[in-house]
């Protein structure tokens, strides 16, 4: 069964593939698919507010179920900080270089002990009946203070879990441990119980 994903990022829809497609499900972009995405302004305080208003909106324009997810990094030291604002933090959307170079001066002076920090990943599936799903994974671990690894994208030069950047694993290794990971696999578990016999054929 074919799914809409409601993000441009092939890094992401490489992500739900890999997790998904045992379902049988197949997950495609909006190009793929030939459907004209708007771009959501995301408005949500949450993650998943976000997740849901792109999907909402992928399965209005796509007329077909649409995945979407709404992720970023929280950083005790910065009160949570970038949040949902983790894909923009240095103002300009989707510049990981800034954006990673913003996080690293604002805590250039906080000690390894309180850089402490999760990635946060809300996922919503919505379907055209008007029926949606939700789920929500994270993982734990430390900002680094250098960027280690060729890998990944977004802060995962920085995000560090056992002593290596999420940008130094593999994609197995990072599907095993991630947010989006630890999310995607309660959307499978999940999914079965909304697709019926013929939809998984």
């Amino acid at each position: 069964m074919d799914f809409l994903i409601a993000t441009h990022n092939l890094k992401k829809r490489d992500e739900l593939q890999r997790i998904l497609s045992p379902l049988g499900v197949h997950v495609l972009t909006a190009d793929e698919a030939g459907v004209d995405l708007s771009d959501v302004e995301e408005t949500g305080t949450t993650f998943l507010e976000n997740a849901l208003l792109k999907a909402r909106a992928g399965c209005k324009e796509g007329a077909m179920p649409c995945i979407a997810d709404d992720s970023g990094l929280c950083v005790d030291a910065l009160d949570g900080a970038p949040g949902v604002y983790s894909a923009r933090f240095a103002g300009e959307h989707g510049n990981d270089e800034k954006n990673n170079e913003k996080l690293l001066g604002l805590l250039r002076d906080v000690p390894d002990e309180k850089r402490t920090a999760r990635f946060v990943s809300a996922v919503a599936c919505v379907f055209p009946d008007g029926r949606e799903c939700t789920v929500e994974g994270v993982c734990e671990g430390v900002v680094g203070r250098s960027a280690r690894g060729a890998g990944g994208f977004g802060y995962d030069p920085l995000f560090y879990v056992g002593g290596r950047s999420f940008a130094e694993l593999t994609a197995a290794q990072k599907d095993a441990i991630s947010h989006r990971g630890n999310a995607l696999r309660k959307l499978a578990a999940a999914l079965p119980a909304y697709l019926d016999a013929n939809e998984r054929k």
